[in-house]
C-alpha cells in the first residue's frame, strides 16, 4: 500500500521531531527527508505550526487506539501498565524520544496550539493510567496506600524521565528501571 504525500510528510516530521527536535528542523530538511519539493511541503502544511498541530492530533489518535488495544488485550492492571511502559521502551529502541516528551522539552518555542495539544496528550496518559490503577486497586492487584492520581503521575514521570535519561546515556535498558521500581511499590 502506498502512503499519500501528506501522511509521508507527517511520518518524516515525526521522526525529525523525535530525533532532532521541533526547532531543529526546517521545511528544507523535511522536503529532503521525504524526497519532495519544499513548495509541496507548504502546499500540505502552509506553516510549521500547521504541520505540528496535524502531527500531534494524528499522534493523539494513534495513541488512543494503542491504549484501546492494550485494554482489549490485557485483563490485569499490571499487565496493562507493563504494556504501556513497553511503548516507551520501543520508542527508544527505535532511536526516538516520545513525541510529546520531545515537544515538552521545547515548550518555550512551541506555538500555543502545540502546547495545548501536548498538555492534552499528557492528560490523556494520566487519565488512562489513573483508571488502570483504580481498576487494579479495586481488583486487589495494586496497593491503595496512595491515590491513583499520584501513582499515575509517578509512573508517567518515571517513563518520560527514563526516556530522557536513556536517550542521553544511549542506554535503552535504563528507561524501564524507574518504572519497574515504581510498579513494584504499587504491587500487592
Amino acid at each position: 500500500m502506498t502512503v499519500d504525500r501528506r501522511t509521508a510528510l507527517l511520518q518524516h516530521a515525526e521522526y525529525l521531531i523525535r530525533t532532532r527536535g521541533y526547532s531543529d528542523f526546517s521545511y528544507a530538511d523535511l522536503a529532503k527527508s521525504a524526497s519532495i519539493s519544499k513548495p509541496a511541503v507548504h502546499h500540505y502544511f502552509p506553516t510549521k505550526e500547521d504541520l505540528g498541530v496535524a502531527l500531534v492530533n494524528e499522534y493523539l489518535e494513534r495513541f488512543r487506539e494503542c491504549l484501546s488495544r492494550i485494554d482489549a488485550k490485557h485483563r490485569k492492571a499490571k499487565d496493562k501498565l507493563v504494556a504501556h511502559a513497553q511503548l516507551f521502551a520501543d520508542s527508544l529502541n527505535d532511536g526516538m524520544l516520545p513525541l510529546c516528551g520531545a515537544l515538552s522539552g521545547e515548550w518555550s518555542v512551541l506555538p500555543e496550539s502545540m502546547r495545548s495539544l501536548t498538555s492534552t496528550f499528557f492528560q490523556l496518559h494520566l487519565q488512562w493510567l489513573e483508571r488502570i490503577i483504580e481498576d487494579g486497586i479495586a481488583a486487589g492487584e495494586l496497593r491503595a496506600d496512595r491515590s491513583a492520581k499520584r501513582s499515575a503521575l509517578m509512573l508517567l514521570s518515571s517513563l518520560e524521565g527514563g526516556s530522557l535519561v536513556g536517550w542521553a546515556l544511549r542506554d535503552n535498558a535504563s528507561i524501564l528501571t524507574g518504572f519497574e521500581e515504581s510498579l513494584r511499590e504499587l504491587a500487592v
